[in-house]
């Protein structure tokens, strides 16, 4: 009797243990919610984010994959990411994008540039410097080339950096221009100097990507998608 009764306790607080998990999965407050994010995103907003949102649901585990807009949205069209922070697909691709955010950027040219005389550049001063730039894929670069190829420049001398992050030390180092997220830049770095870029250079518009079946969440993914949602409209009204 001693033994049933010892061992039934156990069971009783098992099953208690598991009724307050199914309670916590139903309502939200706990989960597994694996995101996409873009830099620089991921490194200079997201962290702060997800400190004080993790803080409010300590029972929710969250991953992180850090990659391209491209390699992002695949893995959101394939089911390994419930959502992804980036720039917005593919027409076509089947994916919601829900904006959120405008990333302005800023031309950012070693300190000796010739082109540090100009308060402000405009997209065709680019032509005949040697421009640092992302991969083929990363939608800044293709924006640039069509800004040039609206302007009639569509020869550009260029040099690939697979980071956006890492962009701004080779800048600094005199290996030329690059066009960078404003927020990578505060506090300015040392052999360097940032000019405004005139145009539609200046911006591109970040949101989150889902599978449109997948739009609205439920449970846990909702409830980072809503913190997520006022964390950058305080973002953008500061």
């Amino acid at each position: 009797g001693r033994l049933f009764y010892d061992q039934s306790l156990q069971i009783v607080k098992n099953m208690e243990q598991l009724q307050d998990s199914l309670a916590d999965l139903k309502s939200g407050e706990a989960g597994h919610i694996r995101i996409g994010v873009t830099e620089p995103t991921a490194s200079y907003r997201l962290p702060s984010i997800l400190k004080n949102f993790m803080s409010m649901y300590p029972k929710i585990y969250i991953s992180v994959e850090i990659s391209s807009t491209l390699h992002l949205c695949e893995q959101v069209f394939k089911g390994e990411l419930d959502f992804a922070l980036c720039t917005a697909p593919g027409l076509g691709s089947g994916l919601y994008f829900e904006p959120l955010f405008k990333e302005e950027f800023v031309a950012l040219l070693p300190e000796a540039h010739p082109l540090v005389q100009k308060a402000v550049i405009e997209p065709e001063d680019l032509q005949g410097y040697r421009l640092l730039i992302t991969s083929k894929t990363c939608p800044y670069r293709r924006k640039l080339e069509m800004t040039m190829q609206e302007k009639g420049k569509v020869t550009l001398d260029t040099m690939e950096i697979g980071s956006m992050t890492a962009l701004k030390y080779y800048v600094e180092n005199g290996l030329g221009i690059a066009l960078v997220p404003k927020i990578t830049v505060e506090p300015g770095l040392k052999g360097t100097t940032v000019r405004m870029i005139r145009g539609s250079l200046i911006e591109m518009t970040c949101g989150i990507v889902c599978k449109e079946s997948a739009y609205p969440f439920q449970l846990a993914s909702r409830k980072l998608y809503q913190y997520l949602q006022q964390a950058f409209a305080s973002h953008s009204e500061g």
